[in-house]
Order: C-alpha cells, then structure tokens, then sequence
C-alpha cells in the first residue's frame, strides 16, 4: 500500500487520528521549507499556511489572503511539492485556497431560539435575507492612507557615537556628505551603496544619516527590506497601492536597509522606486552585505543601478578600532557602575582577541562586567580571558559561501562565474562547475536542491551526479586531489 492509499485509509478508518496527524506532517514540512530557504524568507511567507488535507495524491492547503495564494502559487509552490513528497510520498497535485473566502461561503452557526429544533417560519426567514441584502448593499468605508511609516530609529545611533577607524573612514564620509546635503544640493555620489559583514556598523551609519536628516527637516525615511516589504503587501491588500507609491516617491532621501532580502514581486516595486528617485534628482543610500553584483537574487537592472553609484565596503574592524570601541563602550558602562573597572592590559587583550565585529565586542563588555559584579573578582587577564573565551573565534572554521566557492573555482580554471551558472557543456567549462558543485556539497551544509538552484537553477540530481564524478575522479587523480586540498584551503582561510 502506498502512502496515499495508507492516509486515505487512515482517514477513513480512525477518523480524527489523520486530522491529528495532518499539523504534524505540516511541522515536518516546514522545518525543510525553513532550512532551504531561510528563517526571513519562511516567515514572511510560510507562517500562515495550513495543510487542510492530503487524499488521492492531492494536497490541500489554505492561507489567509488571496495575495498570498497568488505569491505561494507564482514563487513557492515547487518547494512546498519538494517538501510535501521528502515526508509524505509523491504528490500529483498541490492546491492552495484561501481561508477566508472558504469561510465566507459556509453556512454561518444559527443563534436564533428554536435552532436545531424546528425550521424558522418563511417570513422570520424572509427578515433575515432581508437585511443581509440591506446590510450588503451599503458601501463599505474605504481605508483611508495612512502615512508612510519608516522602521524605528535607534537614538543612541548617531554619528557622533560612531567610532571611525581604516576600515570605515570612507564609508563615513560618505554618508556625512549625503547628510549635510540640506541646501538641496544635486547628488554627487547616488545611490551611495554601503555593504559589510554583520556587526560592522552599516546600520549605525544609516540611522545616523536619518538622525541628521530628521533634524534638519528633510523628507526622509528610514526602511529595512522587511518593513518595506510589509507595507507594500498591506497597500495590496487596502487596495492602496497607489498612495503607497506616490508617498514612498515623494521623498527626498530613502535610506534603505538589509536589501539582500529584497526578492520576487517586492524587489519589482523596489526597482521601480529606485528609477524614479534617482531619475528625480533624489538622494537613495542603500546597505547589504555583500557588493550588488553579488545580490543573486535581485533582478540585474537593479543591480546595476545599485552599482552605478559610490559603492563602499566596510572592512573588517583593526585593533585601534576594536580598542577604541571597547574604551567608549567600557566608558559607557561605569557611568551606569561606578564600581566597575577594566585595566589598560585587560582592554588590549580583548581588542587582540574579538577580532569579528562590534556586536562581539558589545558582548565582551557585559561579560567583564557580569564577573567584576557577580564575583566580586578583580578583573584580571587571566579572569577576562575566562569570562570571554566563548567569543573566541579563531579556531572556528571560517563558513564558506557557495559565491565564494564559485568565484574562487572560477579564477583558479580561468573561467568567468557567469560560465559555471551558464548551461554551456563544454569540457572548459563542466569539469570547474563539477569541482565547484563538490565544494559546494562538502564545505557548506546547503540541500543539494538548494545547491542545484545556485548553480544556475539546476536539479538536485545534477549536482548528486557532479559529486559522485569529482569524488571517483580524484580518487584515481593525484594532481585533482591536490587542487581541490588547494582550493579548500584556500575558502576556509
């Protein structure tokens, strides 16, 4: 018996088990939807789904919104068969239906006295169609705008808090320049494009920008992906898309952050009101973390926008810099605990030892901090080594990203990236996107499907089959065994 013919049974023989076993089976999904798309990406559109049924080989499942029907259907729905079929067999067909307008159509519970017992009489019906015929004809209110609203700002993040060492000093004076530009000035630099690895301070620098710009008067905003994503889906669903747009349009600054996120009909919009600010002389300062011709996702026109401004990298923090920042932070926090004390070496220690970002650094100082208070200790480097060394990440082994694994194979056969995602067969080419798709499988703890879709859209059975060649290959290949060492050594310093 196949599994559809075992649900069905159980459907028809236990009755409420299968309806238990349903959120369960959902649970299973979800889990694989979350580690093959990510945590942003799953709860902004797999949340509010619900599996209402599986029979025959059919799975039904309903969401809340049309909208959302229409975006799972257009964008999602291979991934939800893929994960359907891994837990519950194949699927012949995926159907997705709205809750809401379900619910409309059924019969709503009767509250009137007598219910259940007898039927109302034809003229207390005939009240009731009556005025549900009077209540459907009055015209519903239409929503009114509501302004548009950009993320919380963070009071703490301004410039005059930012500590500027090598690694930021350009991307500083940058958004100085956009922010002092109060006089209207035309952009010289725009879109200015800030990208950095967490921690780094992209989003401080871009809460300041809109700190000053705020104090000055000017017609700014301050988004994330996220909250730009939300207000669009909600202007779709007012049917208020319109003043949406005319209000994110008419603007003078957009500070807009976290754009790896962007994606599907959303980056759409974002494109669109990207092209007109630009094209309207306005000013746009966009932050990531990774350069735009590295944002796979986004659609390249905007990627090309993106790169014809300034684009700044912030590099890794230096020790000056993680120094100055612990001495402020440390600053910070004997104003609030009089009592509290890090010597010269124990600083330098910590600034020697945190090498990864600000964040870490912040992390560092509350756990100084929580020994010298909690203990009563005197804070020592040998008690700060203690308290720290769960932040200490030199022997960690470094994550590689499969566009690093890509770019890398690609210098090293002198072959360009595009070639590798391309669908050319050629020997030149197969051998470096084989090797790379191995990597890929090896270094990184991505599905093979997710791989398959990274290398061009391909199917997981292709990479399965690129794995298996690479792996007998170097097994017989002294001189492949070596480039590969090679290139793992390589991503993984």
């Amino acid at each position: 018996m196949d599994i559809h013919e075992e649900l069905h049974s159980t459907t028809l023989d236990r009755g409420g088990t299968m309806a238990q076993s349903l959120p369960d089976s959902w649970r299973r999904c979800s889990d694989r939807l979350r580690a093959e798309l990510g945590e942003d990406v799953y709860n902004s559109w797999f949340g509010r789904i619900e599996l209402e049924s599986i029979d025959g080989g059919q799975a039904r499942l309903s969401v809340p919104t049309r909208f959302l029907k229409s975006w799972i259907d257009a964008h999602y729905l291979g991934h939800i068969g893929s994960a359907l079929t891994a837990e519950l067999g194949p699927m012949a067909r995926i159907l997705v239906t709205v809750r809401s307008a379900v619910r409309q159509e059924q019969q709503p519970p009767c509250v009137r006295p007598g219910c259940g017992k007898s039927p109302p009489d034809a003229s207390q019906e005939d009240r009731f169609s009556a005025a549900r015929r009077a209540a459907a004809r009055v015209p519903a209110s239409p929503a009114a705008p509501e302004p548009l609203a950009g993320s919380p700002l963070d009071p703490r993040l301004t410039f005059s808090t930012f500590h500027v060492g090598r690694s930021n000093q350009l991307a500083f004076s940058a958004a100085q320049r956009v922010a002092d530009n109060a006089g209207g000035r035309t952009p010289v630099f725009c879109p200015l494009y800030v990208h950095s690895a967490v921690g780094l301070g992209k989003t401080h620098l871009l809460q300041a920008v809109a700190h000053m710009a705020a104090s000055q008067g000017r017609s700014a905003i301050y988004l994330t992906a996220e909250k730009f994503m939300y207000g669009f889906v909600a202007a779709l669903q007012a049917q208020t898309t319109i003043a949406f747009k005319e209000r994110l349009r008419a603007i003078d600054l957009l500070i807009f952050d976290d754009a790896q996120f962007l994606q599907g009909k959303i980056q759409t919009e974002f494109g669109h009101t990207l092209n007109a600010l630009l094209d309207a002389g306005r000013e746009v300062i966009v932050a990531a973390d990774r350069p735009p011709n590295d944002l796979d996702a986004l659609d390249e026109r905007i990627r090309s926008r993106l790169s014809a401004g300034l684009c700044v990298e912030i590099a890794a923090l230096d020790e000056p810099l993680r120094l100055k920042i612990l001495e402020a932070r440390i600053v910070a926090v004997s104003a609030m605990h009089p009592d509290f004390e890090a010597s010269a070496a124990v600083l330098a220690y910590v600034a020697r030892t945190i090498r990864s970002n600000g964040r870490d650094l912040q992390a560092a100082v509350n756990r100084l901090l929580a020994h010298s208070t909690l203990t009563g200790a005197p804070l020592t480097v040998e008690t700060a080594e203690i308290a720290i060394r769960d932040l200490i990440r030199a022997h960690e082994p470094k994550r590689v990203k499969i566009e690093d694994i890509q770019k890398l194979v690609a210098t090293h056969y002198s072959v360009s990236r595009a070639d590798i995602l391309s669908s050319r067969r050629t020997a030149v080419v197969v051998k470096p996107r084989q090797v790379a798709m191995f990597l890929a499988k090896t270094l990184t703890m991505r599905s093979l499907p997710e791989i398959g879709r990274r290398f061009g859209g391909r199917d997981h059975t292709t990479v399965l089959h690129a794995v298996r060649k690479i792996e007998a290959l170097s097994a017989n290949d002294a001189s492949l065994r070596e480039e590969i060492e090679l290139l793992k050594r390589m991503l993984q310093e």
